[in-house]
């Protein structure tokens, strides 16, 4: 009975991965959805690292809003697994998918930057979280998945404040340093 049903259980995982990889080399909204998921992994354990190691004179106010990140970023990572299961998808559910999927890079190194240069690495991850984010939401809009779509333009909202804050943090306008400008709007 027990190799029965642990064959059963290979079989699934190995459909899994098999879908998985169809999914993530033509893009669909779940699979940009568990990019999402395991970026928020990793976002979650850098905002921690940034927390503990901050110093300076800033440092209470900034560790005081990285509190409220993290607590925004957790709660959005429980919401986005459950939308996923809802959108009958697969979500990532260990490390190693975790880390496969992510886009955001990890560096011990990181605690011994200045808190100007945490902070900025912060707003960094968040603008690379939103591309993902941009596509997932285009690729839910074309898939007909309008709950999907609702619940990645809100967390777009949250990315949108939290770069906000994070770059008045270093005296900058929301966007500016992270996004390119286009210099054709000039030549008008």
């Amino acid at each position: 009975m027990l190799e029965t049903q642990k064959s059963t259980v290979d079989a699934q995982y190995d459909a899994e991965l098999k879908q998985a990889d169809v999914d993530h080399h033509k893009p669909t909204a779940g699979a940009m959805t568990g990019h999402i998921l395991s970026n928020l992994v990793f976002n979650d354990v850098k905002l921690h690292q940034t927390m503990w190691y901050v110093k300076g004179l800033q440092a209470f106010s900034i560790s005081q809003l990285y509190k409220q990140l993290i607590d925004q970023s957790r709660q959005d990572f429980d919401q986005l697994g459950e939308l996923l299961l809802d959108e009958n998808e697969i979500a990532p559910s260990t490390i190693a998918e975790f880390t496969k999927y992510t886009m955001l890079k990890e560096d011990g190194r990181n605690k011994y930057l200045t808190a100007e240069e945490m902070v900025d690495n912060t707003a960094h991850d968040y603008a690379t979280q939103n591309l993902f984010i941009d596509r997932a939401i285009v690729l839910a809009q074309k898939e007909s998945r309008p709950a999907m779509a609702a619940f990645l333009t809100s967390l777009r909202g949250h990315n949108n404040s939290a770069i906000r804050q994070l770059q008045a943090l270093l005296g900058k306008t929301a966007w500016e340093g992270l996004v390119e400008e286009d210099d054709d709007d000039d030549e008008d």
